[in-house]
Parts: structure tokens; sequence; C-alpha cells
């Protein structure tokens, strides 16, 4: 059984105590990067998707964090190191994503959930790539999609905090999320673990 969700974000706050300095300053330079290259006229989609590594450096920082290193700027640029592998992964799990939109939008989000999973497996899981990683997270999601849900759901009045700063406080908000839907990955392999070791 999975932790609750006010337990990955206590430990969510724990792996940011001393850190969150450098969490705001990479959080500013991820949200540069992906806004500045959505206002380029008509080139800016492409680069957006070539830049798409940059979602698994944002992922894998915090994991890397959370195993006990600093959080590091360049780390954001890691995907860039096997970036067919990566790039061609995230590609996928995108098409994915809009292709199950254009049902409704509901369907769109599950499927998210379903592919949340995938950098940290593109990570941990060298060995697996494109449709292989993405495979792996929906079957570490299954029956697990509606916790994470309500994992985010808990952040809305901090959402609502932000706005109301005119977008600034998001450059918390953002490490704070993905920290905990880090936790919530640490968590889903130990339970993975013990229910294998069981059989």
């Amino acid at each position: 059984m999975l932790k609750s969700n006010s337990e990955f974000c206590n430990e969510a706050t724990d792996s940011l105590s001393g850190q969150w300095g450098m969490a705001v300053i990479v959080t500013l330079v991820y949200s540069l990067l992906s806004g500045l290259t959505n206002q380029i006229p008509i080139v800016g989609w492409g680069i957006s998707i070539l830049l798409l590594p940059i979602e698994y450096g944002m992922a894998i920082l915090f994991l890397n964090n959370f195993r006990g290193e600093s959080i590091n700027v360049g780390t954001l640029f890691d995907g860039f190191k096997d970036y067919g592998r990566i790039l061609g992964t995230l590609l996928l799990t995108l098409v994915y994503t809009l292709l199950w939109s254009l049902l409704l939008i509901v369907p769109g989000i599950i499927k998210s959930f379903s592919y949340s999973m995938t950098c940290y497996i593109l990570k941990d899981q060298p060995e697996l790539s494109f449709n292989a990683a993405i495979e792996r997270s929906m079957a570490m999601m299954h029956g697990h999609k509606m916790q994470l849900f309500m994992l985010y759901l808990g952040f809305i009045g901090w959402f609502i905090l932000s706005l109301l700063t005119l977008g600034i406080g998001f450059l918390w908000l953002i490490p704070y999320v993905n920290a905990a839907q880090t936790a919530f990955y640490l968590d889903l392999k130990r339970e993975e673990m013990e229910t294998t070791t069981t059989v």
C-alpha cells in the first residue's frame, strides 16, 4: 500500500530543505526556456519539441535530490546526453496524449497520469525506451492514477496563491509539486519491489 499524499508532501519539503534557492533558479531557467520558445513565431513549436529533453532533466533533478545529490541547473540538460532515446520517448508520450485528448479531454488527462512516471523510468532503466518505457509507466500507475490526481488536487490552494502573486509563487510551487511526484514514484517502486519479493 502506498503512503498517504500528506506523507509525500512532507517528504517533498524535507528534500527541498536548504535547496529552495537552487530549486527556484532551476524553475526560472526551465520556465524561461519553455516560455520563450513558445513565443517565437512559426518555428517556436518545433524548437519546443527539440527541447523536450528538458522535461526529463526537470524530473530527474528532483529524483537525484532525493538520492542525496544537490539541485544543479546543469541537470536540466542531462537529457541531451542520451538525446535520441529521451526525445523519442517523450515525443511519443506527447503524441499519445494528444490523440487520446482528441476523443475527449478526460481520456487525455487520464492517459497523462498513466505516462507520468516515464521520465523516472528512463533514468532508472536506461535499457528501456520509446513504447517500452511508456508501457512500464502505465503498469506502475495501474490502480494509482486517482491517488496521483488527488495529490495534484491538494496543491490547488497553493496554485490560487501563486496566481495572486502574478505567477511569482509558481517558482516555489513547481519544485514542490515535482518533489512530491518524485516521492510518489519512489514509493511506487518500493511497493512494486515488496510485491515482487512476496510473490
